[in-house]
C-alpha cells in the first residue's frame, strides 16, 4: 500500500549541505525555528545578516549551521563573540555537537578560565574561536591570538554587549579582523547603537526580524504582585510552595542574591545562586546542578537573563524588577522555551509604578495584578493601577477586579 503521509520539509530547502542535514536529523532537530528559517539561506550564501529575535528562539543554530558550512568551503576561521561566559560555553557546546562528526575544532576564550589552557587550544589552530570581549582583548594585547584569518565574525546578543559597556572592545575587534569577511549580528533588540555598529562595519546586511523588540512569548503567562518591601520574601515562599517545578528567581545585586539564596534554603528548598562574584567553576556547578535537578531553585542576577539554556523552567520570578525594561523580556524568556508553556511572576512595591509602566510600554500589554489574600491587607495595588499610564497602542480598560 502506498504511504500517503507527507514528509516534513524540516531543514531541507535552506541551502544546508547533505552532511549537515544528516547530523541535524540524528540530533533530532526536525524543523527550523522562524529565525533559523529566515537567516540560514542568506547566511550560507555568504551575506551579512542582522537577526532580530526574542530570546529562546534558536539563534545559536541560526548562525552555527552557516558558519560550519561556510568554513568547509573557504579557508579561514570563525570568531563568535558573546557577552557572558555562560553564553560562550553554551555556544561552544552547540558547535561541538554539530561539528564533532566533521572534525571541527573549537577554542573558548573567556575570563575566569586558565590562560595557559587557552594558549594550548589556540596552538591547535581551531576552526572556531568562541570568546567574551574582555578576555579576547587580553589575548590581543598580549599578542597571543591572531585574528588576521577570520573570515566569519558573529556578534551574538549584541545589544547586551553594548549594555555591559563592551563597545570599545567590539570596536577594537572590528578594526582588527579583516575587512573582507562575513558578519552575522544577532540581537534581541535593535537600539540606535546597534544600527550604527551595523552601518559602520557591515556590507548591505540582510535584516531578519522575527518579532518586534519587546515582544513576549504568547505561551508565557504573566502576573504581577504588588506588596510592601518587607513582604517580598514571604510572598516568594508562597510562590515556591504553590509551584512545584524548577524556579528561576531574578534579583538585582550579587549581595542580595547571596542573602536571598540563603533565605530560600532556610525555607527548606534546595537552592543555588549565580552572579558575578562566583568563580567560573562555581557558576558552572550551579548551572549544572539546576539543570540536573540537584537544585530546584536558582537565584540569579541579570548575568543569567540571556542565553540560559535550561529546558522546562516552570516559573521565572522577578523578585526585583529589572532596572531596564528590556531585561524583563529577556528574563521571562527563560521559561516557556521552544513553544512550551511557562509562568512569569513579578513582584513590585508601590514605589515602582514607573518601572511597571516602562515594562508595559515596551511589551504593549498590561501586567495583570494578582492579589495575595494572606498578606497584610494594604491597598498598595491601587497605587500602581490608578496612576499608571496605558501602554502604547492598547485600547482597553485597565485590569478588571
Amino acid at each position: 500500500m502506498k504511504n500517503t503521509t507527507p514528509l516534513e520539509p524540516g531543514f531541507y530547502g535552506l541551502g544546508i549541505a547533505p552532511r549537515l542535514l544528516e547530523i541535524l536529523w540524528k540530533l533530532k532537530f526536525k524543523a527550523p525555528t522562524p529565525i533559523q528559517q529566515k537567516s540560514i539561506p542568506a547566511a550560507v550564501e555568504g551575506k551579512d545578516i542582522i537577526g532580530v529575535a526574542q530570546t529562546g528562539t534558536g539563534k545559536t543554530l541560526a548562525f552555527g549551521i552557516p558558519l560550519i558550512q561556510r568554513l568547509s568551503q573557504i579557508k579561514g576561521k570563525g570568531l563568535v563573540i558573546l557577552p557572558t561566559r555562560e553564553l560562550a560555553l553554551q555556544a561552544d557546546e552547540v558547535f561541538k555537537m554539530l561539528g564533532k562528526q566533521v572534525g571541527l575544532r573549537t577554542c573558548v576564550i573567556i575570563g575566569g578560565a586558565s590562560m595557559q589552557t587557552q594558549l594550548r587550544e589556540l596552538k591547535r589552530n581551531p576552526h572556531v574561536i568562541v570568546a567574551t570581549p574582555g578576555r579576547l582583548i587580553d589575548h590581543l594585547e598580549q599578542g597571543t591570538i591572531d585574528l588576521s584569518n577570520v573570515k566569519i565574525l558573529v556578534l551574538d546578543e549584541a545589544d547586551r554587549m553594548l549594555d555591559m559597556g563592551f563597545a570599545p572592545q567590539i570596536k577594537r575587534v572590528m578594526q582588527t579582523v579583516p575587512k573582507e569577511r562575513q558578519t552575522l549580528l544577532f540581537s534581541a533588540t535593535m537600539p540606535a547603537d546597534i544600527v550604527k555598529l551595523a552601518s559602520s562595519y557591515m556590507k548591505l546586511p540582510v535584516r531578519v526580524e522575527i518579532a518586534r523588540p519587546g515582544t513576549t512569548a504568547d505561551h508565557v503567562s504573566q502576573e504581577l504582585f504588588v506588596v510592601n518591601k518587607e513582604d517580598k520574601t514571604k510572598l516568594l515562599e508562597r510562590i515556591l510552595d504553590e509551584h512545584r517545578g524548577s524556579v528561576l528567581v531574578f534579583i538585582r545585586t550579587k549581595y542580595a542574591a547571596k542573602k536571598l539564596a540563603r533565605s530560600v534554603r532556610n525555607m527548606g528548598y534546595t537552592a543555588t545562586e549565580i552572579h558575578s562574584e562566583r568563580s567560573l567553576s562555581q557558576r558552572r556547578a550551579s548551572l549544572d546542578g539546576f539543570k540536573s535537578g540537584k537544585f530546584r531553585i536558582m537565584v540569579a542576577t541579570d548575568i543569567a537573563a540571556r542565553g540560559l539554556d535550561v529546558k522546562d523552567i516552570e516559573v521565572v520570578v522577578n523578585y526585583d524588577l529589572p532596572e531596564h525594561a528590556e531585561d524583563y523580556v529577556h528574563r521571562i524568556g527563560r521559561t516557556g522555551r521552544a513553544g512550551r508553556k511557562g509562568i512569569a511572576i513579578s513582584i513590585a512595591t508601590p514605589a515602582q509604578r514607573k518601572l511597571v509602566e516602562e515594562i508595559e510600554r515596551l511589551t504593549r500589554n498590561y501586567l495583570p495584578i494578582t492579589k495575595v489574600p494572606d498578606l497584610p491587607a494594604t491597598p498598595v495595588e491601587a497605587t500602581v493601577v490608578a496612576k499608571r499610564r496605558p501602554p502604547m497602542r492598547r485600547r482597553r480598560r485597565p485590569f478588571k477586579r
